[in-house]
């Protein structure tokens, strides 16, 4: 709901604040007071056009700030948040600028931001009908909104589920249009796939076979140097020839024990001494027998080293044209490497293989599926447009009752209700309003087959027969009693009030019979001191309204008949909201 919004410099508008409420709220005033100001001002803040020439003159610039409830959830707020904008308690602050020299400048929250956001937020914030503005209701997408909302759970009951399969739909022709568009990248991609995995198939590497060959490999290149250097440590511990003059290190152990043992039993610091040595002596005594027993197992195989170099050749040649693909491929873990990162894209190029070998059966499925839903949404596109045309039809009568009472007694509506060839995301239908103002003229769309006041007046008349249904939460009604008077005058009043109780309504209007039903009354005040003009706005309380409604009535505000007449008109309008209630 727009709460207040503040006007300087604008037109003859020095600087004035308007305070709006829920409920019906008119605007008042003189002719050139700067009513149109006010709508002007508003126009700007929801991002329409700036005009330089607007700029009150001597001013540098033209402001207006707004202030907007808004529900936390709401798309409007969500676009806001998104577009960096502070939203404090419910509250949105906006702001247009227009510099004289005809730049435009743009805040919502805080934020500056393109003038294009106003606009956008504006679509859900209010419906301005007014004789040149852009009317949301023109919009056919709009109109078939509206229509939905209308004919209630019989079109948004079904519409829901198609909305639901529809998805599906979509889904579903991707699916199947990427798969037989790649069909080709696909079949090359197997082929591929098969060569690589026959390749590893033939070679049949093992886990870890790479590092184990590797270290046979390095034992066989070297047989003979392993051998020495066995047997001449197994002569330096324990020579098994005793050879003249040469001692080692178990006969040397030997003699330093038997030496100790012979005094043990004098001193327990060398018992202990003695008893490390015969440790020492059983160490090197077995370090002695197995460095024999490595010695003697020691062979020179030729032909055995041969195989392992054509079979780590093989293994190499394998790492080199899978091993790195699959470490490019892996899930984020420590990669695998070697022989094991062939076999993990062998295991990996075998479960693609057999999504590609799939694909044949998949497309069946898919088209399968497609026909079905094709199918499904051809019965709920038709229940759907039966039930439209249904509320089209009702729909059609109730605004041409509601155009009767405004002063439009032979205009009437059609809405078309056509079927597309193809389904949309909304059904097979389109939606277009159509209108006639007489007898004999052909129904045409709204924004060539009205004229301004009409249009105005019939834009009345289908907000409130949607009232309720629709859910922009202001409207704003200009030039809404042009060319209407009396008991006409009347049933405009009142069919604002009665939209009124649903939504916020604004009306700029110099009839008194509109302005008596207003919850709230604002006046446009204009001061002439003789070099500049200035408007400011009044908010009226009951004695303020009787005497601007005498006003309006005889052009005199302290007209005894016409003070009687307006507390008459006021009256009225107060029984008549009270018995619609």
């Amino acid at each position: 709901m727009l709460e207040e919004i503040r006007i300087r410099g604008l037109g003859v508008i020095d600087d004035a604040q308007l305070e709006f409420g829920p409920g019906l709220t008119v605007v008042t005033g003189e002719t050139g007071a700067g009513k149109t100001m006010v709508l002007t001002g508003l126009g700007l803040l929801m991002g329409g056009r700036a005009d330089a020439g607007a700029v009150r003159s001597g001013a540098e610039r033209a402001v207006v700030e707004g202030t907007v409830t808004v529900s936390d959830d709401s798309e409007v707020v969500a676009r806001a948040l998104d577009a960096g904008a502070d939203v404090e308690d419910g509250e949105l602050l906006l702001s247009r600028t227009v510099l004289a020299g005809g730049r435009s400048r743009a805040h919502v929250g805080g934020r500056s931001v393109p003038v294009s956001l106003l606009t956008e937020l504006a679509d859900g914030l209010v419906a301005v009908h007014g004789q040149s503005d852009q009317h949301r209701l023109l919009r056919p997408s709009t109109q078939l909104d509206a229509l939905d909302r209308y004919a209630g759970t019989a079109v948004t009951s079904q519409l829901e589920t198609y909305v639901d399969r529809y998805a599906r739909l979509r889904a579903v022709e991707a699916e199947l249009d990427e798969v037989t568009r790649s069909a080709r990248e696909r079949v090359h991609e197997a082929e591929l796939l098969r060569v690589g995995l026959s390749e590893i198939e033939d070679v049949d590497p093992q886990p870890g076979e790479d590092v184990a060959l590797q270290a046979e490999e390095e034992r066989l290149a070297h047989a003979d140097t392993l051998r020495t250097a066995a047997e001449t440590a197994h002569q330096s511990l324990s020579a098994d020839d005793i050879v003249a003059d040469q001692a080692d290190v178990a006969g040397l152990l030997a003699r330093a024990r038997n030496a100790l043992e012979a005094e043990r039993s004098h001193d327990e610091e060398l018992a202990s001494l003695a008893d490390r040595l015969a440790e020492a002596s059983y160490l090197i005594s077995d370090v002695a027998t197995d460095l024999a027993s490595y010695a003697s197992s020691i062979e020179t195989d030729p032909a055995r080293l041969a195989q392992i170099q054509d079979r780590r050749a093989a293994l190499a040649a394998l790492v080199r044209k899978y091993g790195d693909a699959a470490a490019e491929a892996g899930s984020g873990e420590v990669p695998a490497s070697g022989v094991d990162a062939v076999l993990e894209w062998a295991r990996r190029g075998s479960l693609r293989l057999l999504e590609l070998d799939g694909d044949d059966e998949r497309v069946a499925t898919l088209s399968k599926e497609k026909e079905a839903l094709l199918a499904e949404l051809g019965e709920l596109a038709a229940g759907i447009t039966a039930a439209r045309r249904d509320a089209a039809a009702r729909f059609a009568d109730d605004v041409g009752h509601e155009l009767a009472a405004l002063a439009m007694p032979h205009a009437r509506i059609v809405v078309d209700v056509r079927e597309r060839d193809t389904l949309g995301p909304t059904g097979a239908d389109e939606v277009e309003i159509l209108f006639s103002a007489h007898h004999g003229a052909a129904p045409r769309s709204l924004d060539k087959g009205a004229s301004g006041g009409e249009l105005s007046r019939l834009m009345l008349a289908i907000e409130v027969v949607f009232a309720g249904a629709d859910p922009v939460p202001t409207f704003v009604f200009d030039e809404v009693d042009a060319g209407v008077g009396g008991k006409a005058a009347v049933e405009v009043g009142r069919r604002l009030a009665r939209l009124a109780r649903h939504a916020q309504v604004l009306v700029v209007t110099h009839l008194p019979q509109v302005a008596a039903f207003a919850d709230h009354h604002l006046k446009v005040v204009k001061a002439d001191d003789g070099r500049v003009t200035s408007s400011g706005v009044d908010k009226l309380d009951d004695e303020g309204r009787v005497s601007e409604l005498s006003r309006m009535l005889a052009g005199l505000e302290d007209s005894a008949s016409a003070r009687a007449h307006a507390q008459e008109l006021l009256a009225t309008a107060a029984a008549s909201k009270e018995s619609a209630s």
